[in-house]
Formats: C-alpha cells, structure tokens, sequence
C-alpha cells in the first residue's frame, strides 16, 4: 500500500521554505509533498491555463484532489436538473488537462450538513456517478445520520457500488455538524483521510471569525500514532492511502504531516527538484 499526504492549499505553509514573510510557491511544496488538495473549485471554477499553469510548476508524479463546486454538493437545493447537468458538464471540461496528465487524484464532494441519508441524496450520490463517469470521487458527509447503526453497513456497501472513496474525516465528534471517525476501504484505489483538528469550541462558531478558528488544531504525538495504527492495521489494504491535513487556521497542518511522515518512515518519491537558488533556503 502507498502513503501519500499533503495539506490543503500550498501558499500556507512557511515551515517548508523556513520564511514567513511571504507565501509559498506550488513548486516549493511540491519538493516535499506528493499532493496537494485545492478549493478553489469550490467558489468558482477556474480558468483551464491557470490549471496548465498548476501542472507546470509540479513534476508529472505530483497529483490533486478538487473540491467539487458548491452547486454540485447541493449547498444551492433547489436548482434545475438540466442546470445541474451542465455545471457537471463544464468541470469536465475545467480539469480536463488534470485527467488527461493522470493527475487528478480526487474530487472530493463535501456536503453540507442537511444532506443526509434519505432516499433522494442516495439517489444524488447515484446521479453524480451516472455524469461524472468513471472519475475518482470521494465523498465526506456531515450529517450524523448516514453513520447510524444500521445504516452505516449500507452506506458503506452503496460507495463500493459506486466506487466511491468514502473520507474518514477526524474533527470534534460530538457535535451537531460532526460524524464519527470511520476508516473503511469502499475504493480499492485510494482511502482518504481528512484530518480536520478537534477544536470543539472553534468547530460550533458561528461568529465572523469562523474560518480562523474552526481548524485552531495541533495535533499530539500520541493522536498521530493512533492514525499511525489506524493506518497500518487497515483491512483490505487500498492500492494507496492519502492522508490530508487541514488543521491549519494556526499554520499545524505541515508540522502535523511532517510529523507523521516521520513517524511511519515514509520517503515521497518523485518530489520537485530544488532549484539552484533554493538549495542554500534548505
């Protein structure tokens, strides 16, 4: 089984170039992760040369997970089927150079909390499949009920149906808008973490200052050995394991992912070479 992992974002990370003061370039992440995970999908797709410009700057092993755009997670419920149809259509069309340099990892759908485990978001997870073809896609919920004893078995059998990689995602789970840990392999290609912090307090704020806190999360030794066993002892093995750290409202994730690189003894293979005025920052 291969590990890979990485952060979300690559601009927010200093403890990779050992600066401060400015963001950090793809390139120079690329020299110590293997992926990267960008939300810019999310808001707005963006233009195919700026994802041209993406793949320029990482070396052809170097692979991205997407966020589906918000419409087609349904944070808008009430959109026309036709309208739907299309936005799927035009991110086809968006990250068509991602598929076509096999580096596309994911598109990962996070849904909002109202979507739950009722016959018509089953049949939307169906839908997504039957528009976005033979695509990766992962899915993380955020409604507790597709976790519930007796339902969780067939949520589990329904995304290998599909061939969906279902997210164990780790944030504060005794919350409204939580879901419980729960690593399974539902896609013999790829098992996905998603390593959100367990700031409780930060995760139910509603204020203005939400984003900034809502990830507020470092993670201890003794809590990325429990994912280090987690990890190891997971049955059946996928072909890889990707572990994404999002706690970084505080700049945690890279120290976190170092950490655990660290710990399970993983060298990433093909990195991004230094260039010659990089190698006296390291």
């Amino acid at each position: 089984m291969k590990i890979t992992m990485g952060m979300t974002t690559w601009t927010e990370h200093p403890v990779l170039i050992h600066n401060e003061q400015r963001p950090v370039t793809l390139n120079e992440y690329a020299q110590h992760f293997p992926m990267v995970e960008v939300d810019t999908f999310f808001y707005a797709l963006p233009q195919v040369t700026t994802i041209q410009n993406w793949l320029s700057q990482v070396p052809p092993a170097f692979q991205f997970i997407i966020k589906a755009n918000q419409k087609m997670t349904l944070h808008q419920r009430n959109q026309e089927r036709g309208e739907l149809e299309r936005v799927f259509q035009q991110y086809r069309r968006t990250i068509a150079p991602l598929i076509a340099t096999g580096q596309l990892k994911t598109i990962l759908f996070q849904f909002p909390p109202y979507f739950d485990a009722t016959v018509r978001d089953f049949s939307y997870l169906r839908l997504i499949r039957a528009w976005l073809g033979n695509l990766p896609i992962a899915v993380e919920f955020r409604n507790q009920t597709w976790y519930k004893a007796g339902i969780l078995d067939s949520v589990l059998a329904f995304c290998r149906e599909l061939n969906f990689t279902l997210v164990a995602a780790d944030e504060p789970h005794d919350t409204p808008t939580s879901v419980p840990f729960v690593l399974a392999t539902t896609n013999s290609d790829l098992v996905m973490l998603r390593l959100h912090g367990r700031n409780r307090k930060g995760w139910d704020n509603q204020g203005k200052e939400w984003r900034k806190t809502r990830t507020l999360y470092r993670y201890s030794s003794e809590e990325l050995d429990f994912f280090k066993q987690q990890i190891e002892t997971l049955q059946p093995q996928p072909k890889e394991l990707c572990v994404v750290f999002n706690n970084n409202s505080a700049k945690d994730a890279a120290p976190n992912a170092l950490s655990l690189q660290k710990m399970m003894n993983i060298n990433f293979s093909g990195l991004a070479p230094k260039s010659p005025e990089q190698l006296d920052l390291f």
